[in-house]
């Protein structure tokens, strides 16, 4: 009962979305395929574009009704010549999903994105993820664990950590294969509330989602846990082939 009710803390914290500390305002437009999910005018989860029509986040993200998702922008705040807005029409969890494991999910959007310099796809990784790969996470989410809201897009270096020593950090909170841990290269560096579904960013490639982290944003002692991608391959292609392009763009 003990390991549940930690369980439902980390998750229940994950899923007011999770927020950048300690990282920095990412270059404008350089990362084109960056979603904003929103729901009444507030941001509260994160996305990547990986198809015009499909948008990978978390499965914790998931809400009721149907969200807005935005592209193509650096600020929350302003209004960019460069930004193109849909709505879902689909959520897709993983069927597999407990509120823990396997917190992914793909969005089906009204309408087909156009493709620009500010607005790109970026591949699922398939390939094994090494130690050594260069990676960050980004996001709109909180930047000083207290509140603070970015004005434009952050992101964090991040540093890859073995399955066991994740695991021995995290004591009786379960990590398994299909998660991916990091931290940043410093005390309370990471991501933490608003940033949760966004991509965790290696050589490239979207390698994971933000899923989970401890009580205090950036804490190493509680890295950051990422769903892994490559776990998934198989039922992100599959969802894709069973659902056609969209050919519908956005005004």
């Amino acid at each position: 009962m003990a390991i549940i009710l930690l369980l439902l803390l980390f998750v229940l914290n994950g899923a007011d979305g999770t927020q950048i500390v300690g990282g920095g305002d990412a270059p404008p437009h350089s990362r084109p395929y960056m979603a904003s999910l929103q729901f009444r005018g507030q941001h509260f989860c994160g996305g990547s574009l990986i198809r015009e029509d499909f948008v990978l986040t978390a499965a914790h993200c998931r809400i009721a009704r149907a969200m807005t998702v935005v592209l193509g922008i650096d600020s929350l705040e302003g209004n960019e010549t460069t930004k193109q807005v849909f709505t879902t029409i689909r959520n897709i969890p993983h069927p597999s999903y407990d509120g823990h494991q396997n917190d992914i999910m793909l969005l089906q959007l009204n309408g087909s994105a156009t493709l620009t310099d500010e607005v790109q796809l970026i591949v699922p990784k398939s390939g094994r993820l090494g130690r050594r790969s260069r990676c960050i996470t980004a996001g709109w989410g909180d930047i000083g664990d207290n509140n603070t809201l970015p004005n434009t897009l952050q992101e964090v270096n991040v540093t890859l950590l073995s399955l066991r020593a994740c695991r021995r950090r995290w004591g009786r909170v379960p990590i398994v294969s299909t998660m991916v841990c990091g931290t940043g290269s410093r005390f309370f560096q990471g991501f933490c509330s608003g940033d949760s579904g966004g991509p965790l960013i290696c050589n490239g490639e979207a390698a994971g989602v933000v899923s989970f982290s401890g009580r205090r944003c950036g804490n190493p002692r509680t890295p950051d846990v990422y769903t892994r991608v490559s776990s998934f391959t198989d039922w992100i292609s599959s969802v894709l082939n069973s659902n056609p392009v969209n050919e519908h763009r956005a005004v």
